[in-house]
């Protein structure tokens, strides 16, 4: 009897694990290979979904077949049609839920998830990936890759690029610092600037324990979702122009304490010195979740991209593809999300021997996907970030018509297209 196809996944966060899920639902074996003791890296202390365009974004993903861990993270909801300043009807899910409900959804389709295994060697031969070993030497052999491993990290790039190691959720000195599958591939990688010039940007937001916090402050979080609490101007820090997430780049975030209940209180700040935050009313015994030193510092991320095609499949390779923050400035879970399904879609159909799959950019999926890959090749484009949420990709989908909270006419726009279930099962 002949073996199923194999598909091996570096990197267990939101694009990983949707990677793995696409493959293993259009029938091959998938193996998703996670360097730390959890499953969804940043999306472990994320929990925003929906706003702006990514409503349009998993809607569209959806209607392709392609909406499970959309399905989860809905229904891990603790707040719905949430609007907090320059957003409209988000969600967010519940950072404690989640993780627990993705790694029962794995498991019950069969995906096996090997934790604490870092990728520090790979195969190659005639352009083709072969196997990756991991550094307890377990060998992993494949027909097809995808790296989701991610572009934040080691220690040494925050400490070079940021303020050092601020103790965030990823736990390098714990695992072991990312290590790109891409580049073991001998593929050179991509670095993103950040609006002031530097290399890299950082997190854009931090958790404080909810606990820490005045119970006013906690019951109106609870109630509606989002605080938000003016600042004394000699309290100000000003650290918009490092901010991975340029979305949140406004004003309103350099004047306000701005949070959003996730489980903890969701500071949406890259840090803020801790002295400082106590003598705001309400945030007297404050104290950071993740980072630990949220007070100093945040990851720093966009450090390692892989030039890739709009299929997702990495130039240079003939069988590793790339997803999330991987395959270009990219913000967010909803992008992480779309690209891994896309990247674990098009890597069952190459397994197959069928040519893999380009969204058109009718559609706001594909046109991210394109218009990415465009604006990356351009230095200035280097230093924006993009997202369905904000910033200049929003805008751009504002322009074309793509940004809608209808799902109705997402669906229909889907199904214009012939598209609607592209991204099921192979031959179904």
């Amino acid at each position: 009897m002949e073996r199923k196809k194999r598909a091996v996944i570096a990197g267990g966060g939101w694009a990983g694990c949707a990677a793995a899920v696409s493959a293993v639902k259009c029938g091959l074996e998938a193996v998703l290979l996670e360097r730390t003791d959890m499953l969804l890296g940043t999306g472990l202390v994320g929990g925003i979904m929906r706003n702006n365009g990514r409503f349009a974004a998993q809607e569209e993903c959806s209607a392709l077949g392609g909406g499970e861990l959309f399905r989860i993270t809905d229904e891990c909801a603790r707040h719905r049609n949430v609007d907090f300043p320059g957003h409209r009807h988000a969600t967010l899910y519940d950072i404690a839920l989640t993780p627990a409900a993705v790694s029962r959804y794995l498991e019950e389709l069969g995906i096996r998830v090997e934790y604490q295994s870092r990728v520090e060697k790979a195969e190659v031969s005639d352009g083709a990936v072969r196997s990756v070993k991991d550094g307890a030497g377990r060998v992993f052999d494949g027909d097809v890759f995808v790296d989701a491993t991610g572009s934040a990290g080691p220690q040494g790039n925050c400490r070079s690029y940021g303020n050092g190691c601020a103790m965030c959720v990823l736990r390098c000195p714990s695992f072991g610092g990312r290590i790109s599958l891409t580049a073991l591939a001998g593929v050179s990688e991509i670095q993103g600037k950040n609006a002031s010039g530097g290399t890299g940007a950082m997190s854009g937001a931090c958790k404080l324990l909810k606990e820490s916090l005045a119970p006013s402050l906690v019951e109106r979080l609870e109630r509606t979702g989002v605080a938000v609490v003016p600042l004394p101007e000699e309290l100000v820090e000003d650290h918009l122009a490092k901010k991975a997430c340029q979305q949140y780049a406004l004003p309103e975030y350099r004047k306000n304490l701005i949070l959003l209940d996730t489980g903890h209180a969701k500071l949406m700040t890259p840090y803020f010195n801790l002295q400082k935050l106590r003598r705001v009313p309400g945030f007297e015994n404050a104290r950071y979740a993740d980072p630990y030193a949220g007070g100093r510092g945040n990851s720093v991320r966009f450090l390692a991209m892989a030039p890739r095609g709009d299929s997702l499949l990495v130039r240079g390779t003939k069988n590793l593809f790339c997803a999330g923050e991987k395959a270009g400035l990219l913000v967010g879970h909803t992008e992480a999300i779309v690209t891994g399904t896309l990247a674990g879609y098009n890597a069952a159909r190459l397994a197959g021997g069928n040519e893999p799959l380009t969204l058109p950019r009718q559609l706001a999926c594909g046109e991210a996907i394109a218009f990415v890959r465009e604006q990356m090749k351009t230095p200035r484009g280097l230093s924006m970030k993009y997202t369905f949420s904000g910033s200049v990709l929003y805008e751009r989908l504002e322009q074309l018509g793509l940004e809608c909270a209808d799902p109705e006419r997402i669906r229909a726009r889907v199904e214009r297209l012939g598209l609607t279930g592209a991204l099921r099962p192979l031959g179904t």
